[in-house]
């Protein structure tokens, strides 16, 4: 009694926030596995994937410089690049960050340690890859990268440092940097967390209706819910076993589930099935509950959801989130149909029974 009355909900809050921070913490830093899929099989997908989609770069008879990429030193087929690093000339991106700084001199100047001259790119300006050096000899990077910006200028960068300030000039690709940062996923789940614990605390009270707990006459919010968890699972999986895989997704996005290797295909059948599943279940709460009722429910089904994503999403890196699926799976079939294999109904207050006698909800008695 003492422990429950000191565990107070935002005692609960802080533990759980705790718990999602440490663990977004390592979400980001992208456990590496030990059993991840071959680059080589990997690149050779991604290979099929742009032939079959008839690529710029493929079949083309290309100029002396088009074709390579060259140093005094080493040279790099374009479209052995573009496979590898996911982009090749004529590719757009925008800047993210506050600024970005270009080289004006050519880079081996650089590594020669040189004088040179740079000026900055601003947030939100667009430019374009025009050319690309490999520089064996750079002990940072030896990969430069030369692009020119929507003011015509252009400048040198080392890729590694390019690809921390940019985004590929795409909505798509910038939705997935933006729910990628660490700062923002941090303030989400600490809304989320306050806000689900609130509306859990309210539903409860009222004994209102709420998926898994005091589940509507339909199928659909519990079936949601479960795509959600798989679905989080499966993008942490494929981040964790197949990287490479998810790069080239980042930098040319599709919302087409048939034109992208097998592994993103089955994830983009998934968002679309959420999408197609969460539609429906709105359609049921609107015509099984009044207005109110409706959107509290609708409430804490998004909690619901946002808590499957966040906790598979993560759980999974460390593959403890296949076991949690597999028995969250089990436990939300199960006590949706044991609820819906309720055959009476309270006379009283309407809740559902399995078996006339008295309502443990109201103490009324059934006959």
């Amino acid at each position: 009694m003492l422990f429950q009355k000191r565990l107070t909900p935002l005692g609960i809050i802080l533990l759980l926030f705790t718990l999602n921070v440490g663990l977004t913490g390592c979400y980001h830093k992208k456990t590496p596995s030990q059993f991840r899929l071959p680059d080589s099989i990997q690149e050779a997908q991604i290979s099929r994937r742009i032939k079959e989609a008839d690529d710029s770069l493929k079949n083309k008879k290309p100029t002396n410089e088009e074709k390579t990429w060259q140093s005094s030193t080493l040279s790099m087929d374009s479209f052995a690049f573009r496979v590898k690093h996911h982009y090749s000339q004529g590719f757009n991106f925008v800047v993210h960050d506050d600024s970005l700084m270009l080289l004006r001199q050519q880079p081996e100047e650089v590594v020669n340690k040189m004088k040179t001259d740079s000026f900055a790119v601003r947030k939100g300006k667009s430019m374009v890859v025009a050319d690309v050096r490999i520089l064996p000899n750079d002990s940072i990077d030896s990969v430069w990268v030369r692009v020119a910006t929507e003011d015509y200028a252009f400048g040198w960068s080392r890729e590694s440092k390019l690809l921390k300030h940019v985004d590929p000039d795409d909505p798509i690709s910038q939705f997935i940097s933006l729910f990628s940062n660490v700062h923002l996923l941090v303030f989400l789940v600490v809304i989320l967390l306050i806000s689900v614990s609130y509306l859990m605390r309210k539903i409860l009270r009222r004994n209102a209706n709420i998926v898994h707990f005091n589940d509507i006459n339909s199928f659909y919010p519990t079936l949601l819910a479960l795509i959600v968890a798989t679905s989080a699972a499966f993008y942490a999986s494929i981040q964790l076993f197949a990287p490479e895989t998810w790069r080239e997704f980042y930098f040319h996005p599709s919302l087409n589930p048939f034109s992208q290797p097998l592994l993103l295909n089955i994830f983009l059948l998934l968002v679309w099935a959420m999408i197609i599943i969460a539609i429906a279940a709105i359609d049921d709460v609107r015509r099984l509950l009044r207005s109110g009722d409706a959107l509290i429910y609708l409430c804490g089904l998004a909690g619901i959801c946002a808590v499957n994503y966040i906790v598979f999403s993560v759980l999974t890196l460390y593959y403890v989130g296949y076991l949690l699926l597999l028995a969250y799976i089990y436990y939300a079939i199960l006590v949706w149909r044991k609820r819906h294999s309720d055959t009476y109904e309270c006379g009283n207050c309407g809740a559902r029974l399995h078996r006339k006698g008295r309502c443990p909800h109201c103490g009324v008695i059934n006959e």
